[in-house]
């Protein structure tokens, strides 16, 4: 870690026994006595005594240049409870207009017993909240205004005028707009005036609770318990009296309390953070002399953002100090990718996503004495302490050395890896967890030895999941700085075959820390560049050669064998390159090295995960587009629709969605020069609408088509050569249908041929989007990248099929020939329910289709289940057709060319693959 500050040239690398708490004639406090922070720092109740200010006085400034904190904090946990009071308020309505008889209950129900209390003790209730509930905010005020905390009272009331904004708002929409379900919960009659109603939310009780959530009440006992029974003394004389209802009340509770933190979370809370002056104060009250301190540089890491604050602190009666702070703030800083862990892995392989301040120091604490107690090398704590309400300190015994990530690699050697094993190994004998045995969690001191730190977020009593897991990661980690085979061998060395053997399925990235998979994408990408490389180099190479023997010998190049000669030679020499330059990643490199000592190892991945983004992100659109489907359908009578159905039309739209799988095949082998069987092929394009189902239309059928062409025969890199070479002749073919139909569409009506403004638009679009591409560098990489690649492979296999101009005339054929079979399906589909008058041209139908398929095969979910549907419905409503029409005809063409096909997919599916021909 790299040090801010100066430290004194003798206390720099030592180690040692620290002086311990209770020297001096102080006494030595750990976790039961705070420390008190320094005047500027303190919390709002926390005065200095005079003693106290004059031992403060005398303490030394801390040494070095140390980063300046930020004024105010953007706290996630703010946004959390936004989330939360945003989502109450919403399940209260939703309540409140759906549970009408159980909310007209629970009014009786409170009216009924309310009705019984003494008319004295409401008048005195009512009074003295009435009083309170004005003075006790401007009470605290004022005491926080004199102890000079004037930025907390400038959010609350803050707070408190833009909750009172929303009350209005919420008021006028519950007069003007809301449901009478609504209205009936939040208001009734009002005991004053019967021909008014009462206020659905209060328009002072709202600003009050935001202000007194806004200012940190919560944290001040005393004002709390003050201001919570007035509150209650003011609800309860309203309620009694008859000018509210329960679900206002609560209403008003949770827009207060949301609008509050809400604010928090826009303009920041005031920081709070302990400095390093408040530090040295901290370890003075637990019995040290500190002389300086000097802030270490963890790493702007966003795994390491929640590790605390280090600093080096030297004494002036024994060795340094390495001590770690860590505060509210600290502790938040990456809960939302915790969170996010938490919800997509199982629960084993996970921890907290937000802990308590007490909970850290605690966890920290007993992994660090367990994992001495283990015999393990780690650093040994002598003393922690509470820096305010806000902070901990944990105090170690200073260790000095390097971390593995700072080692230069020649200094890694066989008996470093070996000691580095045997530390995980002592852990793993008491079944200690550390979860994050990273390079940086890794020290080694100016004698060899190797220490563990960072044990944060280990765990005790662990179980097999989390020390394979353990494994996992020490052996990548060791991997990317000596390779694959010293890392492995070491391992094996300590721990044995088993155990290494053992961590195989989980070795991979999900199961890694973050910054060890980032480390490992940036090396997939560094490596398929150099694949990339590798084989333009050689397709130049190939045809400089080329052109050198059509200088030497014009007549044999001009020869048709000579130049498929050629050719093929060309084929081979990119397709060799390709092989040679092929490299395994890193996680497959550590496999085989474990599976040459054990080769019975196990090698399955485990399941971490328990729900995929993709997964997400499917959910999610799908319901969108059945939401849509829903709202369309609610208003089309089925029965009477099916009843005058044309089955004639039905009939033909079940014989062009049968075809379309002939054409997907002619599609495909149009593009693969070798021979394959046709029927075969056929059943994989059947095969391909159960994949379809349950992958992204754009993913399942390319990856089911390449894996039944390499079944065939076909070489790995000629067939993702030639699926990619019918995919790009496909999206060509799409683009220049769409705007021929487009451009038909929009001389349908006209006499002229002006084109339609959709295709003036579309074209303007791409143009906008070609600009930006260009323009942007990091796009215009990824771009011409891309494109590299792709005409380092499937451009190539194009020439090869522009020599067969069979094959060629098969390939162009099956694609107009699928999306004729695709729009006469749902042209007749159209024709099945709809009548001579309500029918659209073929071009309209074209268009509609063309879009929809386009969009389909964009949308990330399976077979584009909800952006097809919608996308065709609103065409079709858009050229004209009448909505009871083009509901039920999309409903029956993606029945026909997605749902029933499904079961004979399956039955497909599962016999080319008993064949072996997937």
């Amino acid at each position: 870690m790299k040090q801010q500050g100066v430290h004194p040239g003798d206390a720099e690398g030592t180690s040692g026994v620290a002086s311990r708490p209770g020297t001096d004639g102080q006494d030595g406090r750990s976790d039961q006595d705070g420390a008190e922070p320094a005047p500027d720092d303190r919390s709002d109740d926390d005065a200095p005594a005079p003693g106290e200010a004059r031992e403060v006085a005398h303490i030394d400034e801390v040494e070095g240049d140390e980063p300046l904190l930020p004024a105010r904090v953007h706290r996630p946990s703010d946004l959390m409870r936004l989330l939360v009071g945003v989502l109450a308020i919403a399940v209260l309505l939703g309540i409140a207009a759906f549970a009408h008889g159980t909310t007209s209950g629970l009014e009786q129900d409170i009216n009924k017993g309310t009705g019984q209390a003494p008319d004295l003790l409401i008048k005195i209730a009512g009074l003295a909240s009435s009083i309170a509930i004005l003075l006790v905010p401007v009470a605290f005020a004022i005491e926080r205004l004199i102890k000079r905390d004037g930025l907390r009272i400038a959010d609350g009331v803050l707070a408190a005028v833009l909750a009172h904004g929303v009350t209005l708002a919420t008021d006028l929409w519950v007069a003007k707009a809301a449901p009478g379900s609504i209205q009936e919960a939040l208001t009734q009659p009002s005991p004053s005036d019967i021909q008014a109603l009462t206020d659905p939310v209060h328009g002072y009780l709202a600003p009050v609770i935001a202000y007194m959530t806004a200012v940190g009440m919560s944290r001040r006992p005393r004002w709390r318990s003050v201001l919570w029974i007035v509150l209650l003394l003011d609800a309860f004389s309203m309620l009694v009296t008859g000018y509210t209802t329960p679900f206002s009340i609560i209403l008003t509770v949770l827009i207060g309390w949301t609008v509050a933190y809400g604010t928090l979370y826009a303009v920041g809370s005031p920081n709070v953070r302990p400095t390093g002056q408040t530090l040295m104060a901290g370890l003075r009250t637990v019995g040290f002399h500190p002389v300086s301190a000097a802030r270490e540089d963890a790493g702007e890491a966003a795994e390491n953002a929640d590790r605390g604050r280090r600093y080096f602190v030297t004494l002036e009666d024994g060795p340094p100090l390495d001590v770690t702070v860590v505060d509210r703030e600290q502790q938040a800083q990456g809960f939302f990718y915790r969170a996010w862990r938490n919800l997509t892995l199982r629960g084993f392989a996970t921890r907290s996503s937000l802990q308590s301040l007490r909970q850290a120091l605690e966890q920290e604490a007993l992994l660090a004495y367990a994992a001495i107690a283990a015999g393990a090398n780690a650093p040994k704590l002598i003393a922690t302490s509470e820096l305010g309400p806000d902070a901990v300190m944990l105090v170690y015994e200073h260790t000095g050395g390097h971390t593995l990530d700072s080692l230069p690699d020649e200094e890694i050697t066989d008996e470093l890896l070996t000691s580095t094993w045997l530390q995980v190994q002592a852990l793993q004998s008491r079944r200690i967890a550390h979860r994050r045995l990273a390079g940086d969690a890794i020290l080694v001191d100016r004698s060899g030895k190797v220490i563990l730190t960072d044990l944060r977020g280990g765990e005790i009593a662990a179980g097999d999941l989390l020390l394979r897991m353990d494994v996992a990661q020490l052996v990548t980690t060791l991997a990317l700085r000596v390779g694959a085979e010293r890392a492995a061998a070491s391992a094996v060395s300590v721990l044995g075959p088993e155990a290494v053997a053992d961590c195989l399925p989980m070795l991979q990235p999900i199961a890694l820390t973050r910054d060890t998979r980032a480390t490992l994408r940036k090396l997939a990408r560094e490596r398929a560049q150099r694949e990339r490389e590798a084989v333009l180099d050689a397709s130049r190479q190939a045809k400089l050669a080329r052109a050198e023997a059509a200088g030497e010998d014009a007549e044999s190049v001009a020869d048709k064998k000579a130049a498929r000669a050629h050719t093929r030679a060309e084929k081979r020499a990119i397709d060799e390159a390709a092989e040679e330059a092929r490299e395994e990643d890193l996680l497959t490199q550590i496999r085989h090295e474990v599976l040459r000592i054990r080769p019975q190892a196990p090698v399955e991945p485990a399941r971490l995960e328990r729900v995929r983004p993709r997964t997400l992100i499917s959910v999610f659109a799908g319901a969108i587009g059945a939401y849509f489907l829903l709202t369309q359908l609610t208003h089309i009578e089925f029965g009477p629709l099916i009843a005058h159905a044309n089955w004639g039309w039905v009939a033909a739209a079940v014989l062009f969605s049968s075809l379309s799988y002939v054409a997907a095949a002619m599609q495909l082998l149009g593009f693969v020069p070798e021979r394959v069987p046709f029927l075969r092929a056929v059943a994989a394009q059947v095969a391909g609408s159960f994949v379809k189902i349950v992958a992204p239309a754009a993913v399942g059928g390319v990856a089911l088509n390449t894996r039944y062409l390499q079944r065939s025969g076909v070489r790995p890199g000629l067939a993702v050569a030639s699926v990619g070479a019918s995919q790009l002749a496909g999206l060509g073919a799409h683009i220049l249908m769409l705007l021929a139909f487009g451009y038909l569409t929009g001389t349908e009506k006209t006499p002229s041929l002006s084109p339609s403004r959709t295709v003036i638009a579309g074209l303007l679009t791409v143009a906008v989007l070609v600009l930006v591409v260009t323009s942007v560098p990091f796009l215009r990489k990824f771009v011409v990248t891309r494109v590299r690649s792709l005409f380092a492979g499937v451009v190539p296999r194009m020439l090869d099929v522009l020599q067969r101009p069979q094959k060629l005339l098969t390939g162009i054929g099956g694609i107009l020939l699928l999306t004729v079979c695709f729009v006469m399906c749902l042209d007749a589909s159209i024709r099945a329910f709809g009548s001579e008058s309500t029918t659209l041209s073929i071009a309209s139908v074209a268009v509609v289709f063309l879009a929809g398929n386009a969009l389909g095969s964009a949308a990330p979910t399976p077979g584009g289940v909800g952006a097809v549907e919608a996308t065709l419905t609103v065409g079709l409503i858009a050229v004209g057709l009448p909505k009871e029409v083009a509901a039920p005809a999309v409903l029956l063409y993606r029945l026909l060319t997605l749902w029933l096909p499904v079961l004979p997919g399956w039955l497909a599916f599962n016999h080319l693959t008993r064949k072996g021909a997937l």
